[in-house]
């Protein structure tokens, strides 16, 4: 057992390092998915059908999946401080510049870039929170930085609706360029704060006195002793990693069927003003904010891994079911998508405490890595499948089935390839 002294150091980390790394993901994530907002207007000004929007929306991510582990590697060789800057900087930029979209060619450019610039962001931070946590205490970190998610729902649906109906017209811009514009600008101001805040890791750390960085780095050794030896090329060949790519895909599949898709299923349900669609979103991620802290850091108190992460994505499954269930109701219809938003994004901070458990050194940067890019594939397969079968069948009910399909996959591919001790198979 642990001096409770040790409980205080690492709350006092915490207190450094998340708050900021949770605001650069929020600024992350909206410029992310705000393209989901931006469809209720761009939508008709470009041209773009269902199918093409599903693309455009989906190719950031084949930038994501080529740059991701290179990145990475890169970012351990380079120090966290000046990498995560230069992500932060470079994306807000290339968001920014999404607002001069003219033609479906150009859409899909930009959305590219943007995807190539955001590699490395998400598995960087997850690597560099394992320079400062053991295995025992990341699940909770990781819902508390991954909770910038569900935030940046609460916050940003309300203020892009809000954007995009008060600034239309204004300097002859639509209001989803000045959407695009506004919100990439604060990622550019938190890249160049994160040169100054930052620290590349424990022993740079002024903060710290030296027993405060010798008992930090101690309960990393233990963690060290546990995960062994892994080779950089085995890592890449490990069946292991790959099953966990599998499962982090099937996953993500419902994350971006939500994500991109949330403020079109509450216009189906029959709300039509976009600051009203934007308001409500902020529902399920509000619930799904407190939900996944709790899940985590109930999963670290009782140790178990398996059936925290499966019940999620079953819930998440159920959710998107009953939501086609009521999705002429909007009240039925809003807490149906609650139920999955909250049981989607309490998946990810739970499963991400098994690799990182099992990964240390250079293979964690590139098996971090790796499982994501892989699995962020699907942020590429799920909006484009969602617009094609939409595009086909004139509705979103078979796209969110499939997406349902995929979550109970995972739920179930984690129940039997994951033993009760967090061990995968």
């Amino acid at each position: 057992m642990r001096p409770a002294s040790d409980d205080a150091l690492y709350a006092r980390v915490t207190r450094r390092l998340v708050p900021f790394l949770f605001l650069c993901y929020v600024a992350a994530y909206l410029d992310r998915v705000n393209v989901g907002f931006a469809k209720l207007q761009m939508q008709a000004d470009l041209a773009l059908s269902d199918t093409v929007y599903g693309i455009g929306a989906g190719i950031f991510f084949l930038g994501y999946f080529l740059f991701e582990v290179p990145s990475n590697l890169l970012m351990a060789r380079v120090g966290a401080r000046r990498w995560i800057a230069r992500i932060m900087i470079s994306w807000g930029l290339v968001s920014a510049a999404t607002m001069f979209a003219s033609s479906p060619a150009t859409f899909y450019l930009l959305r590219f870039l943007l995807g190539v610039a955001e590699a490395g962001f998400f598995p960087g931070v997850v690597l560099y929170l394992t320079y400062w946590y053991p295995a025992r205490r990341r699940a909770r970190i990781v819902a508390l930085f991954m909770s910038g998610v569900a935030v940046a729902g609460v916050l940003g649906g309300p203020l892009s609706g809000w954007i995009m109906r008060a600034f239309a017209g204004l300097g002859g811009l639509h209001g989803w360029q000045w959407l695009f514009l506004l919100e990439g600008l604060p990622s550019v101001a938190l890249g160049i704060w994160t040169l100054f805040y930052l620290d590349d890791g424990i022993r740079s750390a002024r903060w710290l006195d030296g027993d405060e960085k010798a008992r930090l780095e101690a309960a990393l050794a233990e963690d060290g002793a546990a995960q062994g030896h892994w080779p950089l090329r085995h890592v890449f060949g490990s069946g292991r990693v790959w099953l966990l790519a599998a499962i982090y895909f099937l996953f993500v599949m419902g994350l971006y069927g939500v994500s991109f898709w949330l403020p079109q299923l509450i216009r189906n349900s029959g709300v039509q003003d976009v600051f009203h669609i934007g308001l409500l979103t902020a529902i399920p991620y509000g619930i799904a904010a407190v939900v996944m802290v709790l899940a985590a850091r109930h999963s670290d108190r009782s140790g178990e891994r398996r059936w925290h992460t499966a019940l999620a994505g079953l819930a998440g499954a159920a959710g998107l079911m009953l939501s086609i269930a009521f999705a002429d109701n909007t009240v039925a219809a809003m807490a149906a998508l609650s139920l999955a938003t909250a049981g989607i994004l309490s998946t990810f901070p739970i499963f991400w405490s098994l690799p990182t458990a099992m990964l240390g050194g250079m293979a964690a940067a590139a098996g971090i890595a790796l499982i994501n890019s892989v699995g962020n594939l699907a942020g590429f397969a799920s909006p484009y499948l969602v617009g094609a079968i939409r595009d086909a069948t004139a509705s979103t009910a078979q796209g969110m089935s499939v997406l349902a399909a995929s979550l109970l996959m995972g739920a179930l591919l984690t129940l039997f390839c994951v033993r009760r001790g967090g061990e995968v198979l």
